[in-house]
């Protein structure tokens, strides 16, 4: 109750005094009260964690500095029309610190993570202002005590360091944002990145979830996002997530939020140890997991189904995913309905305890002995019909592994034959899907079987082999394994010489790869960067978007750098820059940046190509990340004597 009668006060802070010859110690009261409520905030997204925290940080430091100046005379401090000025400024400043917490207290992660390099701009725009407030400020004037003024200066150094560090952004969480949101590529997202997304953005909880919903729902009702597109990623995304979670509902973004969603059991009368602590209804068929938390069996199935090897309460990982039915809970749950008489929603009883029909378990046990002991014809088949199954949905890939399968298919990319190698290969790239089974495929020693196929194998066989060393590269263990088991080189030989499908799949393994820095070398010594290159310059394939990232990653390499300036990058950056999509025009300013800051050289070839004025168009009509480059070009490149 207290917590919430300072977050009252703290929010009714802006509105209580006039700026007009107003009480200035009501002013410095309230200011109190929203460094307070500040202090109170919990649940900062991830993608703005540290700068919040920061931020408070350096707001309480002013605390001893306001219960000062609070101490003063009333009447000294009204008739001093200057420094009124500066603590209604320094209120100002404050409440936009406030009003920027809160919006990463409780706004939506998915839209704080789009726009992440924004939001850092109004961090910086905050610590300007507040910098400016606490600059304008008489100490010698208000009698500040000696020490309070030294714990002022050291916030104000703070807050002009805080201003001018740009921390390294999340290329990992900016290259999956965009592999969810591409329209070109005609598949979907790797599951794994959706996981590796939802985890990052702290989005894999069914009340995160909700809360999520709800805060996409404000962001629509106020205007906040007034692109149509970025409303419906953010709406595409969600739902993804959501599915991931078990919940399959459609996100209706406009309207009230529906009483049902997130289907709950709505009676509080039932014992809250006979309710799944999943969807919070009556279990059916409790069962254990490793953890020994119960939970219902379909409702955990559908959790493990998609990927997941945690426990969903504990957040536990799990040691096994066997399910044990809990006989003991189910008889008291029993008990308690007759009593009751509470009926017991019916279930489907033919299926074998982990949720998967006793047919289909004998169907794919026969086909895992077939792989090693059937004929040809039969060996092959088998391989197609696992290749199938493994592709349809989540169980199967757990079933697959889980009854041995992966062995004799990494034995079998030895083949000979090359229509085997092809549907192997795609076999465990559909079973790599799987979490658990990326270790399992590299713990069995397929990645140099894998890597022989991208380089001798058909032009399916190249394409799916460069597929699934970017499913299994998502571990980060396996990115080194890789790149230390000559994988990259075939990657770029793909990417120059591959079909186009082949090249965006040795594309997006690259990009993945290139997140491990020895493996950035390695690429650039197998010939990556006149690769890239012919991407850039040759339009119909479309892939500047895939290139400029990669590129992105490389430049940040010395040896990049070297090796780009070689080359006629710059003159194809620059004509990026007028002549590209708005995407490419902000990736192409990206990369500049990175190259300049580190190369003078790369600055002047590039303002002889003309980039100078294409880049006062995009500080002006770009998209909003492309506005920040050309501004922080721009300024970079002021520099230099033979700027306008």
């Amino acid at each position: 109750m207290e917590r919430q009668k300072v977050m009252e006060r703290g929010e009714k802070a802006g509105v209580s005094s006039s700026s007009n010859g107003g009480d200035e110690v009501d002013v410095v009261k309230e200011m109190m009260d929203v460094i307070k409520a500040v202090g109170l905030y919990v649940g900062y997204r991830k993608t703005q964690r540290k700068e919040c925290v920061n931020m408070v940080r350096r707001l309480k430091l002013l605390v001893p500095l306001l219960e000062e100046i609070e101490e003063i005379d009333k009447h000294k401090l009204l008739s001093r029309e200057g420094l009124k000025t500066s603590l209604v400024n320094l209120k100002k400043a404050l409440l936009g610190a406030k009003k920027l917490l809160k919006k990463c207290s409780n706004g939506s992660k998915i839209y704080l993570a789009m726009e992440s390099e924004a939001v850092m701009s109004s961090f910086h725009s905050v610590y300007d202002k507040l910098s400016q407030a606490l600059d304008d400020l008489s100490y010698d004037e208000l009698g500040i005590s000696v020490e309070v003024q030294e714990q002022v200066e050291l916030t104000r150094m703070q807050l002009k360091r805080a201003k001018r560090r740009t921390d390294t952004q999340d290329i990992e969480l900016a290259m999956d944002m965009m592999v969810v949101f591409s329209k070109k590529d005609d598949r979907n997202a790797d599951s794994a990145i959706l996981e590796r997304l939802a985890s990052k953005l702290e989005l894999h909880a069914i009340p995160d979830l909700k809360a999520e919903e709800v805060a996409v729902r404000k962001l629509v009702k106020e205007k906040a996002v007034q692109n149509a597109e970025s409303i419906q990623q953010i709406k595409d995304l969600l739902g993804k997530f959501k599915q991931i979670a078990g919940v399959d509902e459609t996100i209706v973004l406009d309207g009230p939020i529906p009483s049902k969603s997130f289907k709950r059991c709505q009676s509080l009368h039932i014992p809250h140890e006979f309710l799944c602590p999943i969807t919070l209804e009556i279990m059916v068929d409790p069962v254990i997991v490793a953890t020994g938390q119960t939970y219902e069996r379909e409702s955990i199935q559908k959790w493990l189904n998609s990927n997941r090897r945690t426990c969903p309460k504990t957040g536990q990982n799990l040691d096994h995913l066997t399910l044990a039915p809990n006989f003991v809970l189910r008889n008291l749950i029993l008990q308690w309905c007759e009593k009751n008489n509470y009926e017991l929603p019916m279930k489907d009883a033919c299926l074998v305890s982990d949720g998967v029909s006793a047919e289909h378990i004998e169907e794919i046990s026969s086909l895992i002995q077939n792989l090693s002991l059937g004929e040809f014809e039969v060996r092959r088949e088998a391989i197609m019909k696992i290749r199938m199954l493994a592709k349809e949905n989540p169980d199967n890939r757990i079933l697959i592994a889980n009854y041995g399968g992966i062995p004799p298919l990494v034995q079998l990319l030895s083949c000979q034959d090359s229509k085997i190698q092809e549907h192997t290969v795609t076999a465990l790239l559909n079973l790599s899907i799987d979490e658990t089974n990326k270790r399992l495929v590299a713990r069995e020693g397929a990645i140099p079987a894998i890597v022989e196929v991208l380089q001798h194998g058909t032009d399916e066989a190249r394409e799916n082999s460069a597929a699934a060393l970017f499913s299994l590269s998502m571990l980060d263990e396996n990115k080194v394994l890789i790149g230390a088991l000559n994988g990259i080189r075939p990657l770029v030989s793909l990417l120059q010489n591959g079909t186009v499908r082949g090249k965006k799949d040795a594309a997006t393994a690259l990009f993945n790869l290139s997140l491990n820095q020895s493996n950035k070398s390695r690429a650039i010594k197998a010939g990556i960067i006149p690769a890239l290159l012919h991407l850039l310059e040759d339009k119909n394939l479309g892939m500047i978007d895939e290139a400029l990232s990669i590129l992105l990653l490389i430049a940040s390499h010395p040896e990049g750098r070297n090796e780009i300036s070689k080359l006629s990058f710059i003159e194809t950056l620059v004509e990026i820059t007028s002549n590209g999509t708005p995407k490419n025009k902000e990736c192409a300013i990206s990369v500049l940046l990175q190259l300049g800051l580190n190369n003078s050289s790369i600055i002047l070839a590039a303002l002889q190509y003309g980039v100078y004025e294409h880049l006062v168009e995009l500080a002006k009509s770009g998209t909003n990340r492309a506005q920040r480059k050309a501004n922080s070009l721009l300024l970079h490149m002021s520099k230099y004597e033979h700027i306008p």
